[in-house]
Protein backbone atom coordinates (compact mmCIF):
# COMPACT_ATOMS: atom_id res chain seq x y z
CA UNK A 1 0.00 0.00 0.00
CA UNK A 2 0.93 3.62 -1.24
CA UNK A 3 -0.77 7.03 -0.79
CA UNK A 4 -0.35 9.35 -3.50
CA UNK A 5 -1.20 12.40 -4.03
CA UNK A 6 -2.47 13.82 -7.36
CA UNK A 7 -3.02 17.42 -6.61
CA UNK A 8 0.58 19.03 -7.76
CA UNK A 9 0.56 22.26 -5.74
CA UNK A 10 -0.70 19.72 -2.64
CA UNK A 11 2.52 19.98 -0.59
CA UNK A 12 2.36 16.23 -0.26
CA UNK A 13 2.89 15.77 -3.70
CA UNK A 14 6.21 15.57 -4.52
CA UNK A 15 7.87 13.76 -1.11
CA UNK A 16 4.66 11.29 -2.25
CA UNK A 17 5.83 10.91 -5.88
CA UNK A 18 9.07 9.44 -4.76
CA UNK A 19 8.14 7.57 -2.46
CA UNK A 20 5.90 5.76 -5.43
CA UNK A 21 8.84 5.68 -8.06
CA UNK A 22 11.39 4.46 -5.29
CA UNK A 23 8.74 1.64 -4.37
CA UNK A 24 8.08 0.80 -8.22
CA UNK A 25 12.12 0.46 -8.41
CA UNK A 26 12.28 -2.51 -5.43
CA UNK A 27 12.82 -5.79 -6.50
CA UNK A 28 12.30 -9.11 -4.60
CA UNK A 29 13.71 -12.27 -6.01
CA UNK A 30 14.47 -9.83 -9.63
CA UNK A 31 10.42 -9.55 -9.12
CA UNK A 32 8.98 -6.09 -9.11
CA UNK A 33 6.71 -6.22 -5.79
CA UNK A 34 3.23 -5.41 -6.44
CA UNK A 35 1.95 -1.49 -5.08
CA UNK A 36 -1.28 -0.67 -4.89
CA UNK A 37 -2.27 3.07 -4.29
CA UNK A 38 -4.87 4.67 -1.95
CA UNK A 39 -5.58 8.43 -2.37
CA UNK A 40 -5.29 11.16 -0.11
CA UNK A 41 -8.16 12.83 1.26
CA UNK A 42 -8.24 16.46 1.05
CA UNK A 43 -6.19 18.55 3.33
CA UNK A 44 -7.34 18.69 7.20
CA UNK A 45 -6.04 21.64 8.93
CA UNK A 46 -6.80 22.53 12.32
CA UNK A 47 -4.98 25.46 14.56
CA UNK A 48 -2.80 25.86 11.52
CA UNK A 49 -1.79 22.60 11.84
CA UNK A 50 -1.96 20.15 8.55
CA UNK A 51 -2.94 16.85 10.12
CA UNK A 52 -1.63 13.54 8.83
CA UNK A 53 -5.49 12.21 7.59
CA UNK A 54 -4.52 8.98 5.57
CA UNK A 55 -6.39 6.15 4.49
CA UNK A 56 -3.27 3.87 4.93
CA UNK A 57 -3.98 4.40 8.54
CA UNK A 58 -5.94 1.04 8.44
CA UNK A 59 -6.04 -1.37 11.20
CA UNK A 60 -6.32 -5.53 10.35
CA UNK A 61 -8.30 -7.23 13.04
CA UNK A 62 -9.33 -10.85 13.07
CA UNK A 63 -11.93 -10.93 10.06
CA UNK A 64 -12.20 -6.35 10.23
CA UNK A 65 -10.17 -4.29 8.59
CA UNK A 66 -10.69 -0.72 10.41
CA UNK A 67 -10.46 2.61 8.12
CA UNK A 68 -10.18 6.02 8.64
CA UNK A 69 -12.49 7.94 6.66
CA UNK A 70 -12.64 11.79 6.82
CA UNK A 71 -15.89 13.00 5.32
CA UNK A 72 -14.28 13.44 2.11
CA UNK A 73 -15.15 12.65 -1.73
CA UNK A 74 -12.62 9.60 -1.77
CA UNK A 75 -13.45 8.08 1.71
CA UNK A 76 -15.21 5.70 -0.90
CA UNK A 77 -12.61 4.64 -3.53
CA UNK A 78 -10.25 4.52 -0.60
CA UNK A 79 -12.76 2.25 0.74
CA UNK A 80 -13.31 0.00 -2.05
CA UNK A 81 -9.50 -0.48 -2.91
CA UNK A 82 -9.32 -1.96 0.16
CA UNK A 83 -12.54 -4.12 0.34
CA UNK A 84 -10.92 -5.36 -2.97
CA UNK A 85 -7.29 -6.03 -1.30
CA UNK A 86 -8.68 -7.27 1.60
CA UNK A 87 -11.89 -9.19 0.12
CA UNK A 88 -12.03 -11.88 3.87
CA UNK A 89 -12.33 -9.13 6.17
CA UNK A 90 -15.35 -6.81 6.10
CA UNK A 91 -14.15 -3.50 5.04
CA UNK A 92 -15.17 -0.87 7.96
CA UNK A 93 -14.95 3.25 7.60
CA UNK A 94 -15.18 4.78 10.60
CA UNK A 95 -14.76 9.07 10.40
CA UNK A 96 -11.79 10.25 12.28
CA UNK A 97 -12.36 13.57 11.76
CA UNK A 98 -11.93 14.45 15.22
CA UNK A 99 -9.05 11.38 16.20
CA UNK A 100 -7.10 12.78 13.45
CA UNK A 101 -6.83 15.76 15.55
CA UNK A 102 -4.72 13.64 17.97
CA UNK A 103 -2.10 12.99 15.21
CA UNK A 104 -3.04 10.05 14.04
CA UNK A 105 -5.93 6.90 13.48
CA UNK A 106 -6.36 3.14 13.80
CA UNK A 107 -2.94 1.73 13.29
CA UNK A 108 -1.05 4.60 15.36
CA UNK A 109 -3.27 4.05 18.17
CA UNK A 110 -2.31 0.18 18.36
CA UNK A 111 1.26 1.11 18.18
CA UNK A 112 3.29 -0.08 21.93
CA UNK A 113 4.08 2.70 24.00
CA UNK A 114 7.15 2.05 26.12
CA UNK A 115 7.57 1.33 29.61
CA UNK A 116 7.92 4.19 32.18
Amino acid sequence: MAVFEDDPHDENYAPLQENLARLREIKIGGRKIDIVTLPMPKKIVREGLRLPASYANFYIANTYLLVPTFADPADEAALSILRECFPHRRVIGIDCRELIWGLGTFHCLTQQQPRV
